[in-house]
């Protein structure tokens, strides 16, 4: 049904170019409304913009079409209980057809937007979790919110080239440091191989950014931008890979932090060995923090933090400018990582705004409770070995990249002479499928910068 009461403002404009005497005009496009329950196949009209006030469903199987160019506008709600979002239940689907001149965006409806202003894309799969099955957090219990399976190629579709701003606003404050996240983003939950992913931007979400919950799901090509918590968050058994990703901030962009990671991992929140264990296979990551030591936002923390049992690979990639550290491990997830069995981190430029923690633990417990963070000699020396290969530098600079901080967004192509341009080590087993082996480190490389500021990717 058509709503021209709700043609957004923001799309209200006229613009011409003239050639001689000829005037091209374009006309503001017609903002028709979603349905809050779709039961059958849909697919958006690409001359169309959307709205979506509350929560949105695709169940009974069904599969969202979402053509290139369309914008979808969501009504901004203070009441988490009604924050506009988009969920796709087990067994529908969700196929977003962008590209990178007219990507698909999902964005506040506010005159002046601000994050939190909507929740999340929340995608529901059938694959493995390791606590079996459960209902996404944050959204009320039911069968449109479980997920959780044995399927470990279910496919939720295929997206690609997809931008998602304002959102995060499922009530972040009732959160707690030791348990899930609320959902917020772009949430993948029990989502399998099946499903296809690539050219993703999430920015100025008020919680998480990208959020990985149980299943098997690859993707390529992720930005997260100024997100108000953690950037790349997995737990409860996620085992798939991820290749070109990008966690950036220039600043800290939420209060409500409880400690913000680029990335973070957990296994499950007791925690315990329950398989399969949370492991993320990451490589070509450039990970990005705040310009200078940071005194003023005391909740930024680590770069990457693994915790409570979880596993990981991170290779070929590179760390700047975080300012509690650069790798953050736990009691449980040091052994795995010295010990060689399960945990990887290798072949990876590092820098940190705290030379002495940047690699740590969080070990320091006592009867008062958390002490603090502390440095870890061994951790480091056994990065920087002659296996792991890690290479430690003094100031971001260093790695040289064409412009790091910019009012127009970064420019992360290596220089001529940067360490990022060669080094790159696809040997692992790890490695083997999936990636596509090149020989930089870090998310762009010379050849051409895919997070370039163009429609797709808005550093604003």
């Amino acid at each position: 049904m058509k709503n021209n009461y709700l043609i957004i403002a923001a799309a209200l404009f006229f613009s011409a170019c003239s050639k001689k005497d000829d005037v091209a005009v374009v006309l503001p496009r017609t903002v028709e409304a979603l349905p809050l329950t779709i039961t059958s196949d849909m697919a958006l009209d690409a001359s169309k913009d959307y709205s979506i006030t509350g929560q949105v469903f695709v169940k009974n199987n069904a599969t969202l079409t979402i053509p290139a160019g369309v914008t979808v506008y969501v009504t901004k709600n203070d009441d988490p209980a009604n924050k506009g979002s988009l969920i796709v239940t087990q067994g529908s689907k969700l196929n977003v057809t962008g590209t990178a001149d007219k990507p698909v965006v999902f964005t506040s409806a506010a005159a002046t937007k601000a994050p939190g202003d909507w929740g999340a894309i929340v995608i529901l799969g059938n694959a493995p979790t390791n606590i079996g099955s459960g209902n996404a957090d944050g959204l009320t219990i039911s069968a449109d919110t479980k997920y959780g399976g044995t399927q470990s190629n279910d496919n939720s579709g295929t997206i690609r080239y997809l931008r998602l701003e304002y959102c995060g606003g499922i009530n972040p404050d009732a959160e707690e440091e030791w348990g899930i996240d609320k959902v917020s983003g772009f949430c993948l939950e029990s989502v399998g191989s099946g499903t296809t992913i690539d050219h993703v931007m999430v920015s100025h979400s008020r919680d998480d950014g990208f959020q990985f919950v149980g299943g098997t799901v690859n993707a390529t090509h992720l930005i997260a931008y100024n997100n108000g918590d953690d950037d790349f968050d997995f737990d409860y058994g996620y085992t798939g890979k991820l290749q070109f990703v990008v966690s950036y901030r220039s600043t800290l962009t939420s209060s409500h932090a409880l400690r913000a990671n680029a990335l973070e991992s957990y296994n499950d929140e007791v925690p315990t060995t329950r398989t399969p264990l949370t492991r993320p296979v990451i490589s070509n990551m450039t990970i990005i923090g705040p310009q200078g030591k940071e005194t003023n936002h005391p909740n930024l923390n680590q770069a990457v933090y693994i915790r409570k049992g979880t596993r990981f690979v991170l290779e070929n990639s590179i760390i700047a400018e975080y300012p509690k550290g650069a790798l953050m491990v736990c009691p449980r997830t040091r052994p795995p990582l010295i010990q060689n069995t399960g945990s990887v981190f290798k072949n990876n430029l590092v820098h940190s705004d705290s030379v002495n923690t940047t690699f740590s633990w969080d070990h320091a417990w006592d009867a008062a409770g958390f002490q603090g963070i502390f440095g870890d000699p061994e951790l480091q020396d056994f990065a920087t070995n002659s296996v792991n290969q890690n290479q430690l530098l003094t100031s971001s600079a260093d790695i040289q990249l064409s412009g790091i901080y910019s009012s127009n967004g970064p420019d992360l192509t290596p220089l001529n002479n940067s360490p990022a341009l060669t080094g790159a080590n696809f040997m692992d087993a790890d490695l083997a499928t999936f990636f596509t082996v090149v020989s930089y480190k870090g998310a762009v490389g010379a050849g051409g910068n895919w997070t370039s500021g163009n429609n797709w990717a808005v550093w604003k």
